[in-house]
């Protein structure tokens, strides 16, 4: 059995199937993604009905899903001038700050899907972890999408707020654990200080970081091997 970790996918289909084919992922392995498979590429629903039909993915909620998750219900209604009357500043808000991030290739292929379908990417949604403390090859690794911030609420996961674990920067510069490791996403690895290889796995204070911007002109998607460190990419 192996382990395998996977972050910010971001509706990159055809990349994560190849990088399926690149792991030789089998029934008894793990492959936890660490967030954000939803919005700006080209099939983001569309690979959450995959992740959905394979008990042996675990994803973990980045902050796209949250605001998706903020929006979601309200898209299951017919789009009527009364509905829109009825919208309140907080969804507005929501809609808009979702919006600017990317969300439109995942509102055309929601929208597309039977209610029974909608009602089902909602709750698989809803189901996600925050985080994932997992133990490798005798070594304990800590999966979250963003990270701990700045650190400073120690080493208690519970004492970090939802922002802090799905929307904060990490501090690379800083140790959080010094008998853990934090594998996150979120940041892509090209704007990293002092990355030696941007757009790669960084290591480094016990960090992980394995966004390496898929959807980005020079990105590309990343697998991590939790047992061996092998680093796995797909173009």
């Amino acid at each position: 059995m192996s382990t395998y970790a996977m972050s910010d996918i971001h509706g990159e289909y055809e990349l994560f199937l190849r990088m399926l084919e690149k792991i030789k992922l089998k029934e008894e392995d793990l492959l936890y993604i660490l967030g954000d498979v939803l919005d700006r590429g080209p099939h983001p629903v569309k690979l959450v009905l995959k992740l959905m039909e394979m008990p042996n993915i675990i994803l973990l909620a980045g902050n796209h899903e949250l605001m998706a998750l903020n929006c979601l219900e309200f898209l299951m209604q017919e789009i009527t001038d009364d509905s829109i009357e009825q919208m309140n500043e907080k969804m507005i808000g929501a809609l808009s700050d979702w919006t600017l991030n990317g969300a439109q290739s995942t509102i055309k292929e929601f929208r597309a899907l039977d209610s029974v379908q909608k009602k089902e990417v909602i709750e698989f949604l809803k189901d996600t972890s925050i985080y994932e403390e997992v133990s490798a090859a005798g070594k304990e690794y800590l999966l979250v999408h963003a990270g701990l911030a700045d650190g400073s609420k120690g080493d208690d996961i519970e004492a970090y707020s939802l922002k802090n674990l799905l929307w904060d920067r990490a501090a690379y510069e800083i140790t959080y654990f010094q008998d853990k490791y934090v594998i996150s996403g979120h940041t892509p690895t090209q704007y990293i200080a002092d990355n030696p290889k941007p757009g790669y796995i960084y290591k480094g204070n016990h960090h992980i970081a394995i966004d390496c911007g898929c959807s980005m002109p020079d990105g590309r998607l990343a697998a991590y091997c939790l047992e061996t460190g092998q680093e796995f990419y797909t173009e």
